[in-house]
């Protein structure tokens, strides 16, 4: 008997993992009191009587962003730290402009699968496999088009095409992080060792340096 609730209690743990998300509201809403200094697993609510609509409101993603950068691209987001209204609600979104040519770095997010949806232009997105496969899913896509990026995964997206592209994505997340590869490799504070870096990548530990000088 004793070995059947302990089966039961594993299932229920185990599920309760395979399910994680972020935490489900258990009312109307838990509008982010961003004054409130208690730390827990998202934020705060503020007095749900103190709400209003600017606390479920952004304006902005008719707007381009700049893509004057080394990568030629610029993402707007749109989280919990722009809409205090999306706590606990488990959703977010962003805008991302691209130049001619620009990309949106290999990237994951740790906390999120996100949905894209082409507006302007031609994009090539893919995203690869985990351990040992590593395998890459890529396709172009175009105006109107829907790609799905699985949570965790490394993903990228480049404009393959002569003029400005805009994509929209949203996520399954009020906060669902970034992990740019190449910053968080090269550019960590303080540097990985280059002696690590070096026998990780197989190349000579000046090359590793020169990478680290850009980041």
């Amino acid at each position: 008997m004793a070995s059947k609730f302990l089966l039961l209690a594993l299932l229920a743990i185990t599920s309760s993992i395979a399910f994680a998300s972020d935490p489900s509201s258990l009312q109307d809403f838990c509008v982010a009191d961003a004054k409130n200094s208690v730390l827990v697993n998202g934020l705060v609510c503020k007095d749900p009587k103190l709400a209003e609509a600017n606390d479920f409101f952004f304006s902005g993603l008719h707007l381009s962003g700049n893509t004057s950068n080394a990568v030629g691209s610029r993402v707007t987001p749109v989280n919990v730290a722009q809409i205090a209204g999306l706590n606990a609600l488990g959703i977010s979104i962003a805008r991302i402009d691209y130049a001619p040519w620009g990309i949106n770095p290999p990237h994951t997010h740790p906390r999120a699968s996100e949905i894209l949806t082409v507006l302007e232009g031609s994009l090539k997105v893919g995203f690869v496999t985990s351990n040992p496969e590593n395998r890459l899913i890529t396709k172009v896509l175009e105006k109107g088009d829907v790609f799905v990026f699985p949570v965790g995964l490394v993903h990228f997206q480049q404009n393959v095409g002569y003029g400005n592209a805009i994509a929209i994505a949203a996520l399954s997340s009020q906060n669902p992080g970034v992990i740019t590869i190449a910053n968080a490799v090269f550019g960590s504070k303080p540097d990985i060792s280059a002696d690590t870096l070096a026998k990780a990548f197989q190349v000579e530990k000046n090359t590793v340096y020169n990478f680290q000088s850009k980041f």
